[in-house]
């Protein structure tokens, strides 16, 4: 029986899904199971993941039903001590596994390990580091403010604390690890490994406004019912909210920018201030995201590429500050 089952949940994944299954198979840890949840995908998706002969390979294909309801029935095929999730289009760095197993090992009272996560584009070029947060032990009250963990293609979990805290919300379309990681939290110590473990892929004009829309009402739901359990404060509500809009904005404002996305983002951006004022003097955060608001409401697109330009070479050395917190999660199936 393998000591890690890995859950790898796929929809029209067939441009990435090659060099994310070998990222698996390169891992330095090799006791472990690759389950492959295939959600109806309608590109050539299966044909690639056929091209593997590795026996830890077991491929399952199900009718469309989305990111959580994938995770879950990963779950139900699941035989491994921890559980691992990887999404269909991040990659992972050799020592991941390993580095994983030795941590909740080493802790046995931890129920999750995460690591540090780095972004790169659709070409795997690097764009910039992730948060590469230091929290262990009790991290609750940390994360409902900021899902540090911020993929869920990072942590490992103990599968009897998956049992104990239920399975991902099939009821949400956005945020559903988030929400997971809550539970877990309000209940068990996380373990942190300070190394890069995962490259997670941004793609270009992915969102649209029924995405950030989506993303909106599924997190607002998340931080209600979390601080509703567990009797935080509401001013740690209030910074909650302020880093979920700060990220909504600036998913709004990923190039290419539009009229329509610009709309949602002022709104975005208003409702990060109304709960969080102190942004209005800390940070360089209003100041650029307004920038953006404007290009794309006012400026043609040539004028628009040339602003972006300049803001990018004028913030780089404070990018630290104007990248906002991780929130929630991307739902990279429909």
């Amino acid at each position: 029986m393998p000591r890690v089952s890995v859950i790898l949940p796929v929809y029209n994944g067939a441009k990435t899904i090659r060099a994310t299954v070998q990222s698996a198979l390169q891992q330095t840890f090799d006791d472990f199971e690759l389950i492959v949840i295939d959600d109806g995908s309608r590109d050539p998706t299966r044909a690639v993941l056929d091209e593997f002969r590795d026996p830890r390979i077991t491929v399952r294909g199900y009718p469309n039903a989305g990111l959580a309801t994938s995770r879950n029935r990963g779950l139900g095929l699941a035989r491994g001590e921890f559980v691992a999730f990887l999404d269909a289009d991040d990659l992972w760095l050799p020592d991941k596994l390993r580095l994983q197993v030795a941590a909740l090992d080493k802790d046995r009272e931890a129920a999750l390990a995460y690591g540090w996560t780095d972004y790169i584009d659709e070409v795997g070029r690097p764009m910039h580091r992730g948060q590469h947060a230091l929290n262990r032990g009790a991290v609750l009250d940390e994360l409902l403010v900021n899902n540090f963990v911020e993929t869920g293609s990072n942590p490992m979990v103990r599968r009897l604390a998956i049992d104990e805290c239920g399975g991902f919300d099939q009821s949400l379309s956005a945020a559903e690890d988030w929400d997971l990681w809550l539970r877990l939290a309000m209940r068990f110590r996380f373990a942190v490994v300070t190394q890069t473990l995962v490259l997670y892929r941004v793609h270009a004009g992915s969102m649209s406004s029924a995405d950030v829309l989506r993303q909106e009402r599924c997190s607002l739901e998340v931080i209600e019912r979390a601080f509703e359990r567990s009797g935080a404060s509401r001013i740690r509500q209030r910074q909650s909210l302020a880093n979920l809009y700060r990220y909504l904005t600036y998913r709004a404002l990923t190039p290419p920018l539009s009229r329509a996305m610009a709309v949602h983002a002022l709104r975005f951006w208003r409702c990060a201030i109304a709960h969080e004022p102190a942004l209005l003097v800390r940070s360089t955060y209003p100041a650029i995201s307004i920038a953006k608001i404007a290009a794309a409401l006012m400026l043609p697109s040539q004028v628009q590429h040339l602003l972006l330009d300049t803001l990018r070479a004028v913030t780089r050395p404070i990018a630290a500050d104007t990248a906002p917190r991780e929130v929630i999660s991307e739902d990279r199936s429909p």
